[in-house]
């Protein structure tokens, strides 16, 4: 991995009487998107301000570009874009005048900072908006402003909460692009939370975040790929009893999650078949399909990532 921009070592943050990082690890190399996946009060908010130098760790290490954050946080917030989960660009301001105070904060001023940002906004495809007030925007416009704001001063590292909320399924596949772009164009290195499994699978690595604890790292295609074969879900009369019956007929260990069982098996549509033909009055419904990262939180955790 080299010198890594990002490394995490056994960080722990507890609030009172509830311990919300539970010692993670994990490290970043640079041109990396890393996405911190998990249920909302797994940790990922708590876990996002510690790395944007908001509040500092409670025990562990943080270092980025090689600088503890207990100690040197003043040293790497020239490097670090930060992007909220809620907007915090001005209404009432235009785009440009948003950019432009931004980069006032970072020590840039005049005409040099107003060509940098007008040409910010000319790559992530707002330049024609500049002069309009944030406002009038749309959800999408309105977060690849902010993007535009965070990458005024250039940073080598960008940290985003829920980057896709309140975004239309269009504005988070063009939003998911641009950050593609910045690591492939700009070489920025990517770390963003989310709860969204289609998001973390288009990242080069996720981190699956669990009251407190990462259960899994590693890219999206080999961490599905542990699932050898299909996830079979199961909807029956009475779940715990059938739940005892497949493992007696055909030896296998379905977890039940919210009522279905769910099975991991070489074959679905063999089992299923085999399953509605051998308990056809216990079976309400059936499905087989190829694994995902909910999938993968369900063998970890025991619950789905989500519920709907």
């Amino acid at each position: 991995m080299g010198n890594p921009v990002v490394e995490v070592e056994g960080l722990r943050y507890a609030y009172r009487d509830r311990e919300a990082l539970a010692g993670v690890t994990f490290a970043i190399p640079r041109r990396e998107i890393f996405a911190v996946l998990g249920p909302n009060g797994s940790g990922k908010t708590t876990l996002f301000k510690i790395l944007s130098t908001l509040v500092p760790p409670m025990s562990g290490s943080v270092c980025l570009f090689g600088h503890d954050l207990s100690r040197e946080a003043h040293r790497v917030r020239h490097h670090l874009g930060v992007v909220f989960q809620h907007p915090s660009l001005d209404r009432h301001l235009t785009v440009l005048e948003n950019l432009v105070h931004h980069g006032h904060l970072h020590g840039l001023w005049g005409s040099a900072l107003r060509r940098r940002a007008l040409a910010t906004l000319e790559w992530l495809g707002v330049g024609e908006r500049a002069r309009d007030r944030v406002g009038t925007l749309s959800g999408g416009l309105q977060r690849r402003a902010e993007l535009a704001k965070v990458l005024v001063h250039r940073p080598e590292l960008l940290v985003l909460d829920e980057p896709s909320t309140g975004l239309d399924p269009g504005a988070r596949r063009d939003f998911r692009a641009i950050l593609h772009r910045l690591r492939d164009e700009e070489q920025v290195t990517i770390l963003l939370t989310t709860h969204l499994i289609e998001e973390a699978e288009q990242c080069d690595r996720v981190g699956v975040l669990h009251e407190g604890q990462l259960v899994a790292v590693g890219d999206p295609e080999t961490l599905k790929a542990s699932v050898r074969g299909d996830v079979v879900v199961i909807h029956a009369a009475h779940p715990g009893v059938l739940q005892t019956k497949l493992r007696e007929r055909f030896g296998c260990e379905a977890v039940l999650v919210d009522g279905a069982l769910r099975v991991e098996h070489p074959s679905g549509p063999d089992f299923v078949r085999a399953v509605a033909e051998a308990f056809p009055d216990e079976v309400k419904s059936a499905a087989f399909g190829k694994p995902t990262l909910d999938d993968i939180f369900v063998r970890m955790t025991g619950r789905r990532l989500w519920n709907g």
